[in-house]
């Protein structure tokens, strides 16, 4: 009775009926109490997220894996203490984490939540050493700022590892099986009939095998022993491979077909507890984002009315600078030409999701496929064997040759083990040093790495995604755009970047893009926190800056622990001049990540607002030291030195922001205005001068120069350039001050305007 509960809580939790499992488990745990069933009673609540159940039935036990899950329901209810105190026991300091490598990442992630970045990237370290395949590990340490390159965890003694997991697994799968079927055939002699005659189980047993496909086989398989019953499987539910156990070996659906690596996930089927929860444990995500949402606070001349995240100057050069970008393309000198054609706006058509028409696959990373190796029937016919005699499909028995696992009917060896590990983790390679350079901001160094990824991965949803978000961190905005909208097709499901998707749009102020966008992820998933950043992104275009804050709210409500939210509503307040409540904002986001830039250019520019320029400067210091590469940082970082009298340093950092963007014509027009302070007009004339060819339609740009030509006491060439400003039709602020401190005071020496 207990196996046949154990294997119906099984089934219903591989089909995905939750509320059956946990009815049956529940009856399980009534009849045969005992910690194992508490344990699958408590996976059956963790996969219905109902943590809360889980604690409570698990609150107090002590083996490993009863341990496990409930570190796992506590960190779900954000017990971060008692999820650590349960892998760690304090009267245990020398016991072993659960687990292994599940239970090392579990307990990074209490110790990254806790601000203990030491010991999280020790455990997340760990947790790579035993599991080479667990992505997650690398990706929380790249966005700690401290994975090392990809070698160094995915190479060859990574391939080893898996190989010696893997024959390990099926050994003790073997050892397993063989166990279970001495149990079983000893309780069907013990059975016996006390309470059934050898007739009535004879009929039983045939009613039974009526309806199922190939039952001749089966009863020759399952046929009792001393009139006992027959065997477990037969009250599994009937899978599509009973009908492959007739006499008659079915043709291997193999023989023709092209095998990549296998995926070493199928090796075994385990429907233990410990394989049940440990697939659902993921840290939420953190998002990072660069400059692309940074909101500029400038001078009166230089600023928005809303001043955002970009100023004027900057996003119209942004789009100059896409334009110049498109056209270089076109011309074939671009860099992503490799993959996307003539131009890299043109990706859909020539690296599309779709297989090209009349192109084979087959010269791309199939040197360890089978399609040219015959099939050995036996082989199939002695695994097919091994499955009807397991519940669970259990591997067999190894090869003498050498150790080898069946997989879906094949023979696989040891060298195909490492074979395809080592193709699997070369993906991993190109991937994780992808990623890690994203995380560390070096966004052109990162496009190249992904460049070396077959066509078939690089389409996928999140590695355009990651496409995108470089482009973003670049300020090439089309061309972010362009990926994200191939991510979109490639997996219109996911919500992988669709924030930084929104603020995208927001830049390139299509309204109506980002409001589809938003109502897109709204009907998706409205519980997810992007859907909401998108919204409130879409209200804020509208310059709805309360109903925008309403909807970054929600996303922090949603997950609390989603920094770029918090951000977000940060950025929300300060447009609505509520400094105290912004400051607040930022912290919280730094609070959950340190690394997390954008808040503390948030920060910096607040202060820069309120003219706190010593507290200007600490903020944007360490935004420029988590972001080395941004342009914008440098710039506000050379403003807020400047207005410090550090003019030297400023104008320094003003040459490396032009360098590391020449494109940008934010660091050009601060260049410009310290050479003013510093009475170098000449030079300070030809800076503007360059700066005209990239902002042809700044009005500040203008102003500028009138200014300058004021100073020269070249009345007429101020006057032209004021009028130019005012003709390019500045905001009500600006049009104000060059009106009133600039024409009306034309012929006023700006000795005796200072002392008016």
């Amino acid at each position: 009775m207990e196996a046949i509960l154990v294997d119906c809580v099984n089934n219903s939790l591989r089909h995905f009926m939750y509320r059956n499992a946990i009815f049956m488990c529940e009856r399980l745990c009534a009849e045969f109490p005992s910690e194992t069933n508490l344990q699958l009673l408590a996976g059956c609540y963790l996969q219905n997220n109902q943590a809360c159940s889980a604690y409570h039935i698990l609150k107090g036990t002590q083996k490993a894996q009863s341990r496990y899950l409930f570190a796992i329901s506590c960190f779900q209810m954000n017990l971060l203490n008692e999820a650590e105190t349960a892998l760690c026991p304090a009267n245990e300091p020398n016991a072993e984490v659960p687990n292994n490598a599940a239970g090392h990442y579990l307990l990074g992630l209490i110790h990254s939540y806790t601000d203990r970045r030491k010991s999280a990237i020790h455990n997340f370290k760990q947790a790579l050493a035993i599991d080479p395949l667990l992505w997650a590990a690398y990706e929380e340490l790249c966005v700690l700022g401290a994975a090392e390159e990809a070698t160094a965890f995915f190479g060859d003694s990574a391939a080893l590892c898996i190989q010696k997991q893997n024959i390990n697994h099926a050994s003790a799968s073997q050892n397993m099986h063989i166990s279970n079927e001495d149990c079983s055939l000893l309780s069907t002699r013990n059975f016996g009939s006390e309470d059934l005659s050898p007739r009535q189980l004879k009929r039983t047993q045939g009613d039974n095998l009526k309806g199922i496909p190939g039952a001749a086989t089966l009863g020759a398989v399952y046929q009792p022993t001393n009139g006992g019953l027959p065997n477990l499987p037969l009250y599994n539910t009937p899978s599509t491979m009973a009908t492959q156990f007739s006499g008659v070996v079915p043709p291997p659906l193999c023989r023709n077909a092209q095998l990549n690596a296998p995926n070493t996930s199928m090796l075994i089927t385990d429907n233990s507890p410990k394989s049940i929860v440990n697939s659902n444990i993921q840290a939420p995500r953190r998002k990072f984002v660069d400059e692309g949402k940074l909101r500029k606070i400038s001078g009166r001349l230089f600023s928005d009315s809303g001043a955002r995240r970009s100023t004027r100057i900057a996003a119209e050069a942004g789009a100059n600078s896409n334009a110049n970008a498109t056209l270089v393309a076109a011309n074939g000198i671009s860099n992503s030409s490799k993959y996307l054609g003539g131009s890299k706006l043109s990706s859909m058509a020539l690296r599309s999701v779709t297989i090209r028409k009349g192109q084979s696959w087959s010269n791309e990373n199939w040197d360890e496929g089978i399609h040219n190796e015959t099939f050995d029937d036996s082989h199939a016919n002695v695994t097919i064997t091994n499955y009807t005699s397991s519940p669970f499909g259990d591997a067999r028995s190894l090869e003498t040759e050498g150790a080898s696992m069946p997989v879906s009917g094949a023979i696989m060896s040891a060298s195909r083990v490492l074979s395809g590990a080592s193709e699997i983790l070369g993906l991993l390679r190109i991937l994780g040093d992808g990623y890690r350079l994203s995380c560390l901001y070096r966004c052109q160094d990162a496009l190249d790495i992904y460049m070396k990824l077959p066509h078939k991965h690089y389409n996928t949803g999140w590695v355009l995604s990651q496409v995108g978000k470089a482009y973003f961190e670049l300020v090439d905005y089309l061309e972010s755009a362009s990926f994200f909208s191939l991510a979109r097709q490639a997996s219109p499901y996911s919500l992988e970047g669709s924030d930084i998707y929104s603020t995208v749009l927001y830049h390139l102020k299509e309204d109506m893009k980002l409001s589809y966008l938003a109502q897109e992820l709204i009907s998706t998933d409205r519980l997810a926190p992007q859907s909401w950043c998108a919204m409130g992104n879409c209200y804020s275009l509208q310059k709805d800056h309360e109903t925008a804050l309403k909807s970054f709210q929600r996303a922090v409500q949603l997950n609390s622990r989603f920094a770029y939210a918090h951000t977000l509503c940060g950025h929300e307040y300060v447009a609505l001049e509520d400094f105290e409540n912004g400051i607040k904002s930022y912290l919280s986001a730094l609070r959950i990540d340190a690394r997390h830039y954008n808040s503390w250019y948030g920060l910096g520019m607040l202060y820069l607002r309120q003219e706190k320029f010593e507290f200007s400067e600490l903020h944007f210091r360490m935004a420029f030291q988590i972001s080395p590469h941004s342009s914008v940082i440098m710039s506000y970082l050379g403003t807020a030195l400047h207005a410090l009298k550090k003019n030297e340093e400023a104008l320094e950092m003003m040459e490396r922001a032009i360098l590391a963007d020449k494109k940008n014509p934010l660091p050009l027009y601060q260049k410009a205005n310290i050479l003013v302070s510093l009475e170098s007009f000449d030079e300070a004339l030809e800076v503007l001068e360059e700066l005209k060819e990239y902002a042809p339609r700044e009005s500040s740009v203008y102003a500028l120069m009138g200014k300058i030509y004021k100073r020269r006491n070249m009345h007429d060439k101020a006057m032209l350039h004021f009028g130019l400003a005012l003709d390019l039709k500045p905001s009500a602020t600006d049009v104000a001050t060059i009106k009133q401190t600039a024409i009306e005071k034309l012929h006023v020496p700006d000795e005796i305007e200072d002392t008016l």
